[in-house]
Formats: structure tokens, sequence, C-alpha cells
């Protein structure tokens, strides 16, 4: 079977044997896009979390039938080095990673909760971004959750058309 979807502003299709064959194993191995982590395999950890039409999915259990017709955000998608995603600079500026393998993840579940909630509270934070990171750096996480909110507001008020 074929699927056609865009990912990243890009049109792909792929031919698979088996619908249910998981949306990671797609981008990852199909389509070379390594940012996206393989973490539990049971959509528990959030590593392998990318936006399906703007919403955060976790990728690992997300069969690839349903992106039929997509669009697919990666990381890679989301911001570039010439031009981060506000979430993305705010890492950077905290200093979030240690050692960085479930970040992909949580910039990604990060940029869905700003698109919903612009100025999230900490217990919004703790109720939507629910992903795990087993070095434990989830206070630097908050504080750029908290900087990217204001990065991102910041960047729409200057984006916004003026009435003269």
């Amino acid at each position: 079977m074929k699927i056609s979807m865009q990912v990243n502003g890009q049109s792909h299709v792929v031919e698979l044997t088996d619908e249910y064959t998981p949306l990671l194993w797609v981008i990852r191995d199909m389509l070379g896009l390594k940012g996206t982590k393989f973490g539990c395999g049971k959509a528990a950890c959030g590593a392998c979390t990318l936006h399906v039409d703007g919403e955060a999915v976790r990728s690992c259990s997300y069969p690839v039938k349903f992106a039929e017709g997509k669009k697919i955000t990666t990381i890679e998608g989301l911001g570039d080095a010439t031009n981060p995603h506000p979430v993305q600079q705010a890492w950077i500026e905290e200093i979030v990673p240690q050692c960085g393998y479930c970040q992909p993840g949580f910039m990604m579940a990060t940029a869905a909760l700003l698109d919903k909630i612009p100025n999230p509270t900490d217990e919004e934070i703790d109720d939507n971004v629910i992903n795990v990171c087993r070095c434990g750096t989830y206070y630097r996480m908050r504080k750029a959750i908290h900087l990217a909110a204001e990065k991102q507001s910041a960047l729409k008020t200057t984006n916004e058309p003026t009435n003269s």
C-alpha cells in the first residue's frame, strides 16, 4: 500500500506492506529523519513525539495508515540553525539537555502546548508535557518552557500587522 503525507513541508509517498507500521519507523528508517527518537515503544516516554496536523503524537504507536494526507512536523522541521523555533532557542539559552536523547520529544510536546496555551502555568505544563527524562532536567525544561512562551509571544507581537 502507498501512503502519501507531507513531512516538514515536503510531499512523500511511502510504500509499505503493513499499514500498522508505526509512523516512527517510516520517519526514521524510510525518510532518514533521525531526530525523532525511539524510547519505550509503548507511547509512555514521549521520545518519539512529533506533530500530526499540529497535534503532539507519540509516533511509536501511531499507525502510518492514519498519517495518510496529513502534515507531519518533526524536530528537523520545527526550526533550523539560522531560524530556530522559540522552543529550540529557549532550550539552548537555558542549557536544558544533559544527555539530550529525549529532548526532541520534549520540544515537540512543548511547541504543541504553546500553540494551545500561549502562557502556560506550571500546572498546565505538568498536565500537558508528560514526557520522561531519565537525566531529570525537568527544572531547566520548565524554565525553558516559560522562556519559550515569552519568546513566542514577542515574536507574534512583532509579526502582527499594524492598522495604519
